[in-house]
Parts: C-alpha cells; structure tokens; sequence
C-alpha cells in the first residue's frame, strides 16, 4: 500500500513538473513575443514621423491653419496620438511650431490646431503676455528643439484684457500680468470700434514684438529658420487668423 501511494506520488510529481515547465515555456514564449513586439514598435516608431524636420517657417505655419481648417469643419484627424507616437517622442522631441498662447481653458492649441504628442511646444499664461521667462521658454523651443514657427495668440472676450481695462492696475501677483497689458489699452482707446477686441489685437502684437526683441530669435529670424506671427482665435466658431 505504502508503494502504491509513494508511485501515484511521483506520477503526480512528473505531471505537475512536465504542466509547470509546459506553462513557463508557454510564458517565456509570450514574453520573447511581446519584448519583440515592443523592439518593432520602437524601431518603427524611431523610423516614424519625420515630415516635420525638413519644414519651413512657411510651411509650418501652413501645418497649423491646415489643422485648424480641419477642426473648424470637424474633421479632426488626431494625428500622432498613437502608441507609436507615445514611444517616439519618449526620449525626444521634436515640435515644429511653439504657440504662445492664453491659459484660457477655451484655447486649448493641440485641439484647435487639430495636432498630437510633440508637435506644438506651448508657452501659456493669462493674456498671453512675453515676459523673460515666456520668451526664454520660446527660444528653448526655437533654438534648442528646432521649432520652425512662433504664434503668439490671442482671443475672443479674453478676461485678461477685459479685467485690465476695469482694474486698470492692482495688487498681488495679477498686477504684474495686467501691467504688461495696459500698454495696449492705452494705444486702443483712442481707435474707433470694440475696445476689448481692440485691446487684444493690439496686446497680441505687441506681445509679439517683445518676443522678437529677443537675440536669439532675431537671428533665427534673419537666417529665415523661424518665423514670428500673430494670431487671433474666435471662440465661437473656432477660426484661428493668422496675423503677420
């Protein structure tokens, strides 16, 4: 009896030892197949996109009304939100334009230029204003990432430019943002028309003009590897305007 039991135990023993190796086999095998999948992922994905290295400063800025056309009549295509573009853009980047833009939750450019991972480097805050820190960020983006475009934009009704014109000046750190604003409520009050809408053009270029006080973008600019507009969103129907 003892012998039957001590047989039926090494069976039992070879059975589960032949399902144990069978099952790492099986696992090793899955994961030689996954590891090789990953491998082709990131080798397709470091062959990937390259369009964007050989644009100009024309042509970029062609990329962004293009997208912009395209999410305006609802066809957004969502390019490069893929897995694919997630490994690409994982030890790099690469944008080909910078959007220096408004922290409304309205003006969300990666939408509105209908664009994905690593194509726009974004500078916001509240109206849109190029302090050091906005235009060192822009020639981060320009100089050192290859940017090809800088948009500084503005919007519709933006609640920057209208809480400058009632407070025409305060206190705390909101101060510092209105007083970069002012100057172009000044320069809009004696145009005839909108005094909000007025104001933000005028704000926009001259935010605009500060960026291109800078050295390094003045000599990207003159080596025509970059290119500096403005523009203008209309919060109601989505349309960017590209002002030079």
């Amino acid at each position: 009896m003892i012998e039957r039991r001590k047989n039926i135990a090494r069976r039992k023993l070879l059975q589960y030892g032949t399902a144990a190796i069978g099952s790492y086999a099986v696992l090793t095998s899955m994961g030689n197949k996954i590891n090789a999948a990953e491998s082709t992922d990131k080798l397709v994905a470091s062959a990937g996109n390259k369009k964007f290295s050989n644009l100009s400063p024309d042509q970029a800025i062609s990329e962004l009304v293009q997208g912009n056309q395209r999410f305006i009549r609802q066809r957004s295509r969502n390019p490069n939100q893929s897995r694919l573009r997630l490994l690409e853009t994982s030890d790099s980047q690469s944008p080909f334009a910078c959007i220096l833009t408004c922290s409304d939750s309205r003006v969300p450019p990666e939408i509105i230029f209908d664009r994905g991972l690593g194509d726009l480097f974004v500078v916001r805050d509240a109206g849109n204003i190029a302090t050091s820190g906005e235009i060192g960020s822009l020639e981060y983006g320009a100089l050192v990432l290859g940017a090809k475009a800088v948009v500084v934009m503005g919007h519709q009704n933006c609640g920057a430019v209208k809480a400058a014109i009632e407070l025409g000046s305060t206190s705390g750190f909101i101060g510092s943002i209105i007083n970069e604003i002012l100057p172009a409520i000044q320069i809009s009050r004696s145009k005839e028309g909108d005094l909000v809408y007025n104001a933000i053009i005028a704000n926009i270029q001259l935010q605009k003009q500060k960026v291109q006080t800078s050295p390094v973008i003045s000599k990207l600019t003159k080596e025509n590897k970059i290119k500096v507009v403005g523009a203008y969103y209309n919060l109601e129907n989505g349309r960017v305007e590209i002002l030079e």
